[in-house]
């Protein structure tokens, strides 16, 4: 076998043409989306009024095992992929670990982090649909930076409707939307009819991804010419992000190793469910065997606490009824600095997933994430995102694992992105003023009691 480098490049001839759709390997498919008047299954069409006709369709598809990528996105895709994966050899040394640690790193472009991919698909089809504009919402920003460089590339409106506390947590993430074109408003906002009716139910709220999901549908639905988009959850945005699983397994294979272990953190599913994807296939065709570990944090733990049932996507409960693993949709999450992963649901595919046994699941606590973190940046030279520091926590704990047992294991993980516009959270970490706060059993129970009883 060859030395392993440090980092393990594909050619540019080696970016992933097709989507891979793990659905189609998936014995049990995900629940299908539910109307919320009629608890009734929704089609393709009943979705193209809120998203765009060929996303809708891509939404639906649980039987095509590939989707060609558009020759346009591909060569969108050519701007900063194939991504490397990274050896941490320096994260090894510290740790004095006999185990093998690799990261797909996905912050090598300018909205920092692994959202593009999907951002810009969304973006070509709203306008090859010759759509006006798009709305959405937007956690940590990530999303909303990603879906801002993809409509100016397509010169399309973008309205972006960003969880308030991050708004003023991260203003300079927001500044980047702005210089894209993007118009960006804080959530809950007093613009929309949902977003009055929040602000009147929870005075004061930080606001959640629930409430600017709620409010980006409004705004979508009420403006001519407008779709909404999602970064994250839906079946058609894991799709779009199976190119890194698939970039991940073909540098793995391109040195004859066979991972171990596959960690990513977990808010609504997209960064897990793209990096999984192909290896759970192997899993689902019963071809090779792998440990992968959902990582969430322990102030919004839908995996490790929720209940899987069908819930609202959003606060405003305006949207499509989906299975998951939820905490409810009034359920709001403390204002911790992983914004990205304050999501009261998951991925209807990754629930289904982890109710077959197919995935494990941890919560980790904020202070512990963010002394991982700065683990990390001290050897690895990267400084990275919160939401992305939550997989590098569990590495870090597996990896110690291996120390003890000496068991030579590789550990892949997912690092969604950079931390360079979350240094109000690292301030607060060094200053020691971060909290850790974890809901009660008493207030998940109340906000799982207002899920819809369907059957």
């Amino acid at each position: 076998m060859s030395e392993i480098p440090y980092k393990i490049y594909l050619s540019e001839k080696e970016i992933p043409t097709a989507w891979y759709n793990v659905r189609a390997d998936m014995k049990n498919k995900p629940a299908p989306l539910l109307n919320p008047g009629t608890g009734e299954p929704l089609s393709a069409e009943d979705l193209m009024p809120i998203f765009c006709e060929e996303l809708c369709k891509q939404e639906m598809n649980n039987t095509d095992k590939w989707i060609d990528i558009p020759g346009e996105i591909v060569d969108f895709y050519k701007m900063y992929r194939p991504s490397p994966l990274v050896r941490a050899y320096c994260l090894e040394k510290a740790l004095g670990t006999p185990a093998h640690i690799y990261y797909k790193f996905e912050g090598n472009n300018t909205s920092g982090s692994h959202k593009l991919n999907s951002a810009i698909a969304q973006a070509y089809y709203a306008k090859k649909q010759g759509l006006k504009g798009v709305t959405t919402e937007t956690g940590a920003g990530q999303w909303g930076t990603a879906l801002s460089m993809s409509t100016a590339y397509f010169g399309l409106d973008c309205q972006v409707y960003m969880v308030k506390v991050s708004y003023e947590q991260k203003p300079f993430r927001r500044e980047v939307m702005r210089t894209y074109g993007a118009t960006v408003t804080p959530s809950p906002s007093m613009t929309t009819n949902v977003g009055r009716k929040i602000n009147e139910q929870f005075p004061g709220t930080d606001g959640s991804l629930g409430c600017a999901i709620s409010e980006a549908v409004e705004a979508a639905t009420s403006q001519e010419g407008y779709r909404y988009v999602l970064g994250s959850v839906l079946n058609q945005v894991l799709l779009h992000q199976s190119v890194i699983g698939l970039e991940a397994k073909a540098a793995l294979d391109k040195y004859g190793i066979k991972a171990d272990m596959i960690i990513g953190c977990a808010g609504g599913g997209s960064n897990l469910g793209g990096l999984i994807s192909p290896f759970v296939g192997e899993m689902l065709r019963g071809e090779a065997d792998y440990e992968i570990i959902a990582v969430e944090p322990a102030s919004c733990p839908s995996l490790t606490r929720g209940s899987y049932v069908y819930d609202f996507c959003d606060t405003g409960r305006v949207c499509p009824l989906a299975k998951m693993y939820t905490l409810g949709s009034n359920f709001m999450p403390a204002p911790n600095h992983a914004g990205g992963l304050r999501y009261h649901g998951m991925s209807s595919i990754v629930s289904q997933l982890y109710d077959d046994g197919y995935i494990k699941a941890r919560s980790v606590k904020q202070t512990d994430v963010f002394a991982a973190a700065e683990k990390f940046a001290r050897v690895e030279g990267i400084l990275p995102a919160p939401e992305s520091s939550h997989a590098i926590k569990v590495a870090i704990d597996e990896a110690l694992k291996c120390k003890e047992t000496g068991e030579a294991k590789n550990i892949v993980f997912g690092l969604t992105g950079t931390g360079y516009f979350d240094l109000v959270a690292y301030q607060k970490y060094n200053d020691g003023v971060m909290d850790d706060y974890i809901p009660t059993d008493e207030d998940i129970a109340a906000s799982l009691a207002q899920c819809p009883k369907l059957g």
